[in-house]
C-alpha cells in the first residue's frame, strides 16, 4: 500500500531505496544536479526565446539587446550560460561514477541512453555558443561544419542539414536554432526521461545486491539541499562573471579566433594537429564513443562488484575510461595553454 503522504517529489523515487543511495559520498548528487541544471535550461532557455531572433542580421544584436538592454536579460542569459558549462561537467562526471561503482552492471542499456545524452548534451552546448554569433565562436563553427564533409558518402548531406545551405551563410543561424530548440532539446528530452524512467523502474540508483534498504523520504531531503546549494552558487557565479560576448562574427577572417573554440571542443582542435580531418575529427571521437557504449559489454560482463566503488571485477573497464578521460583532459588543457 503506498504512502498517501508522500509528496510529488517523494513518488518521483521507488517506495524504498538502498540506504546507501542516500549517502551524498556515493553518488555525490550528480545525476540530479544533471536534471537540475536541464530544468534551469530550459526555463532560462525560454525566456531567452522571447527575444532572440535567429538571423544573420540580427542573431548578434539581438544577443546584445539582451544583455545590455533588457531588464535582467544579463542574469538571464548568465544563468542560460553557466548551466550549460557545468550540465557538460556534471554529465561527465556523473559518467565517472557510474563506472567507478559498477552502476551499469544489470543496466547496460540505461549505460547506452547516457552516452547518447553526452552526444546530445555537447551537441546543445554547441549550437547553443553558435546563436550568439560572435567572433570567438566563428571559427569553431567552420571547422566544425566542414567536419561534416568528411563523414564518407554522407558528408555533404550532413553538412547541408547542418547549416541550412550550401554554405554557412544566412540560413545557418535559423538552422541552428531549431537544432537547438527543438531537434536536440526534444531528443534530450526524450532520451533523459527514459533514462530516469528505467533508474525509477530498476528500484533506484545501483546497489549492492541485497542491501539495506530505507524510505525514499531520506533521498529526497538530500536532494532538497543538494538543489538548494547549486541553485546558490549558480545565481552567485551569474551575478559575478558574465557569459562571453565578443564582437561580431566576422566569417571572412576566422582564422584570428581559432585559438577561441569552446572549451569542450578543444581536445578535438588540439587532436586536429596531429591527424587528418577525417582521422582526428571524425573517426577518434567516433571511437571514444564506441569504446565508452562498449565498456559493459565487451571490458566487464560481470555481476559482481554492483554499487561498490573501485570493485575488481570492473578494473579493465575502468583502466580503459581512466585513460580516454585522461588523454581528452590532456589534449583540452594542452589547446587552452596554447
Amino acid at each position: 500500500m503506498g504512502d498517501s503522504r508522500a509528496n510529488f517529489f517523494e513518488h518521483l523515487h521507488p517506495a524504498t531505496i538502498p540506504a546507501r543511495s542516500a549517502a551524498f559520498t556515493y553518488t555525490f548528487g550528480l545525476g540530479g544536479i544533471s536534471v537540475l541544471l536541464v530544468l534551469v535550461l530550459l526555463v532560462t532557455g525560454v525566456l531567452l526565446m522571447f527575444l532572440y531572433e535567429p538571423s544573420l542580421a540580427r542573431a548578434y544584436s539581438s544577443v546584445a539587446e539582451i544583455t545590455y538592454e533588457a531588464p535582467y536579460g544579463w542574469f538571464v542569459r548568465n544563468l542560460h550560460y553557466w548551466a550549460g558549462q557545468w550540465l557538460v561537467i556534471t554529465v561527465t562526471l556523473h559518467m565517472a561514477r557510474v563506472v567507478f561503482t559498477g552502476g551499469y552492471k544489470r543496466r547496460r542499456a540505461n549505460w547506452l541512453i547516457g552516452v547518447g545524452l553526452l552526444v546530445l548534451v555537447l551537441l546543445l552546448d554547441f549550437t547553443g555558443l553558435v546563436l550568439r554569433w560572435d567572433a570567438d565562436v566563428s571559427w569553431a563553427l567552420l571547422v566544425g561544419t566542414n567536419l561534416l564533409r568528411e563523414v564518407p558518402l554522407l558528408g555533404e548531406t550532413l553538412y547541408r542539414l547542418a547549416v541550412g545551405g550550401e554554405t554557412v551563410g544566412a540560413g545557418t543561424p535559423v538552422r541552428f536554432y531549431g537544432w537547438h530548440i527543438a531537434g536536440l532539446t526534444v531528443a534530450l528530452l526524450f532520451l533523459g526521461v527514459w533514462h530516469i524512467w528505467r533508474v525509477r523502474r530498476d528500484g533506484g540508483i545501483s546497489h549492492a545486491a541485497h542491501a539495506p534498504r530505507l524510505s525514499r523520504r531520506a533521498l529526497v531531503r538530500v536532494e532538497g539541499l543538494a538543489t538548494l546549494i547549486v541553485l546558490t552558487a549558480l545565481g552567485l557565479i551569474s551575478l559575478l562573471w558574465d557569459a562571453p560576448l565578443a564582437p561580431p562574427a566576422d566569417l571572412n577572417a576566422p582564422a584570428a579566433h581559432e585559438s577561441a573554440a569552446p572549451w569542450f571542443f578543444l581536445g578535438v582542435q588540439e587532436a586536429l594537429r596531429f591527424g587528418s580531418p577525417l582521422l582526428a575529427g571524425v573517426i577518434a571521437p567516433l571511437l571514444v564513443l564506441g569504446v565508452l557504449a562498449a565498456l559493459p559489454y565487451a571490458l566487464d560482463r560481470a555481476a559482481e562488484g554492483e554499487g561498490h566503488w573501485f570493485n575488481a571485477a570492473g578494473r579493465r573497464a575502468q583502466i580503459v575510461f581512466t585513460a580516454l578521460l585522461l588523454i581528452v583532459i590532456a589534449l583540452t588543457v594542452r589547446g587552452a595553454l596554447r
